[in-house]
């Protein structure tokens, strides 16, 4: 029997219990949805009274133009510079146009009104928001305007960690532009040279093609005028030598030496790039086998800018020796290269 009476208490105690729990679940959660109707809301109301709008609104990229911005800010008084802000905020101007924006209005609140509630909160609620509009410019590389915003909201929150991520955007993407602007100038610079190199290695081309064909004309007319006066020696001679020359001479081939392949000087770049020309006199010897050697520099103006260059090309230089009685021999030449731009 006792048992019994027992087990019945306990059953009728966790009846009890159950109704009140649920009674304590209701009044809590009244309680919440009372707190959030009668504080929470309307707190929240007043906040997005003073800013113009609710802060969530999405920052747009394209706005309509921005009114001009008020003649007599510098002697508006708090209340009307409040007005200015909130309008400003509705029309999602929050950091631009300079001088037109909510930003600067709040700021300019405080400046007359530091413990002013309504522009402190104002300015903590929007401030994700702004930043938004400060990271678009920076993405439009529109860096100047970039930097002012980013210096407006700092003024707002110093200490908001938004602002190292900003200002990290900026410098990254003015090293980037740097460097697309300098890798163009590189380019240009090296098709700019890479067209002088080419014009002046064209112009000394034509100029050793204009030397070569005055060197032929002037060794044809020396073996024109040779090969007259072999004709004539073996008459005035002895008439009746017939082919014999008055000192013996076999009447073999006699005449200077031909270039048969030249090359154009390399335009040194350092002159190219000081734009600078000139010319160098050089001494060589031909010999028997055609090629170049004991090649000198006679003269050169400016000194040691071309020397190199043309004495090179010289080097590269080949001829058909000379001949003197059928024998090939060598022969000293002294030769002009000019260097033009």
């Amino acid at each position: 029997m006792d048992t019994r009476y027992v087990l019945d208490t306990r059953r009728h105690a966790r009846g009890a219990v159950r109704p009140v729990v649920i009674a304590i679940i209701a009044v809590i959660a009244l309680l919440a949805v009372g707190a959030w109707f009668l504080i929470i809301k309307p707190h929240q109301e007043l906040i997005m009274a003073d800013s113009g709008g609710h802060p969530s609104t999405p920052v747009v990229a394209a706005t309509l133009a921005a009114p001009p911005p008020p003649a007599n800010v510098a002697e508006m008084d708090v209340n009307q510079l409040i007005g200015e802000a909130r309008t400003a905020m509705s029309a999602q101007r929050y950091l631009a146009p300079a001088g037109n924006n909510a930003f600067e209005f709040y700021l300019r609140v405080l400046e007359k009104d530091p413990g002013n509630k309504v522009a402190s909160d104002a300015l903590r609620e929007t401030f994700p928001f702004a930043a938004t509009s400060a990271e678009q410019a920076i993405n439009s590389r529109d860096f100047n305007e970039a930097q002012r915003q980013i210096d407006l909201l700092a003024k707002a929150d110093p200490t908001n960690f938004t602002l190292t991520i900003l200002r990290s955007k900026l410098d990254a993407q003015r090293k980037t532009l740097d460097k697309q602007q300098q890798l163009a100038l590189d380019q240009e610079k090296a098709q700019q040279l890479a067209a002088q190199k080419a014009a002046a290695e064209k112009q000394a081309a034509d100029q050793l093609a204009e030397q070569q064909k005055t060197q032929q004309a002037e060794q044809q007319k020396t073996a024109q005028a040779s090969a007259a006066k072999k004709s004539t020696q073996p008459t005035e001679a002895n008439p009746a030598a017939g082919g014999d020359t008055a000192g013996g001479a076999t009447g073999g081939e006699t005449h200077g030496a031909v270039l048969t392949q030249a090359a154009a000087p390399h335009y040194p770049p350092s002159a190219v790039r000081s734009r600078q020309e000139g010319w160098v006199q050089l001494s060589f010897k031909i010999d028997t086998d055609g090629r170049t050697s004991d090649i000198k520099v006679v003269e050169s103006q400016p000194r040691r800018v071309f020397d190199r260059a043309a004495m090179e090309a010289v080097q590269r230089y080949r001829f058909t020796p000379a001949m003197k009685n059928g024998v090939a021999v060598s022969t000293t030449k002294q030769q002009r290269i000019e260097f033009k731009l």
